[in-house]
């Protein structure tokens, strides 16, 4: 089946490249690349232009984004990747494998953390883990699915945050998510970089705590921006 990866991205110009190039081989095997801006102001789409199949504007919101990108999507699979996340070479011919039974509809990479604090690796190794316990995917393992299956569950909710573990709740009552393990996407570290990583950890654990408690997207998305 033809795959179309959706990128949403906004204000990315430090990354949007390194995200495209690798994809350019998998455009040559018939492979669609789509990104979807949210009103950079920084020359975001202008950097993708040259490197995508189509460029096209959505109201910012990575939910609303990503709908917006599977909306003009020619792919019987859609891989939605994060703008800051570079695919493995051969993510297309993963996917298209993971994808080759009827019982298998969606399912996500296991990530491995670019950046030079120790800890990174081990933030990583939970995060794959803690994945195939639970049955759900963050937006950094890079969730596939099959257009059948993302139609069926209405796409990702309109909601501005934890959008992502939302997709996979509703997913997962159909099947279980495929976990690839051999070859990893490569998301950046930056935000516990930025942040710390200590305080990014607890941040983010208390979130989806909150979160699975009950607290509004809202809530989580005033508690994870501090505005």
């Amino acid at each position: 089946m033809r795959l179309s990866i959706i990128i949403p991205a906004l204000n990315e110009a430090a990354h949007i490249e390194s995200t495209l190039r690798p994809l350019q081989a998998m455009r040559g095997r018939g492979v669609e690349v789509i990104v979807v801006d949210g009103g950079s102001t920084d020359g975001t789409r202008a950097l993708a232009m040259p490197l995508a199949d189509k460029v096209i504007e959505a109201e910012r919101g990575r939910s609303r984004q990503m709908n917006a990108g599977a909306v003009v999507a020619t792919g019987a699979a859609l891989l939605f990747l994060h703008a800051d996340s570079r695919l493995p070479e051969d993510g297309d011919d993963a996917i298209s494998r993971a994808l080759a039974t009827p019982d298998r509809q969606w399912g996500r990479f296991d990530v491995a953390i670019d950046g030079a604090h120790f800890m990174l690796p081990v933030i990583a190794w939970f995060m794959n883990h803690r994945s195939r316990l639970t049955g759900i995917a963050t937006g950094d393992q890079g969730i596939f699915v099959t257009r059948s299956a993302f139609d069926r569950v209405g796409g990702f909710p309109d909601q501005v945050l934890m959008e992502d573990v939302e997709f996979c709740r509703r997913m997962r009552k159909f099947c279980a998510p495929v976990c690839l393990s051999q070859a990893k996407i490569i998301t950046a570290g930056r935000r516990w970089e930025k942040h710390g990583v200590w305080r990014t950890i607890w941040l983010m654990w208390r979130l989806r705590f909150n979160y699975y408690c009950g607290a509004s997207p809202e809530s989580i998305h005033r508690a994870y921006y501090g505005k």
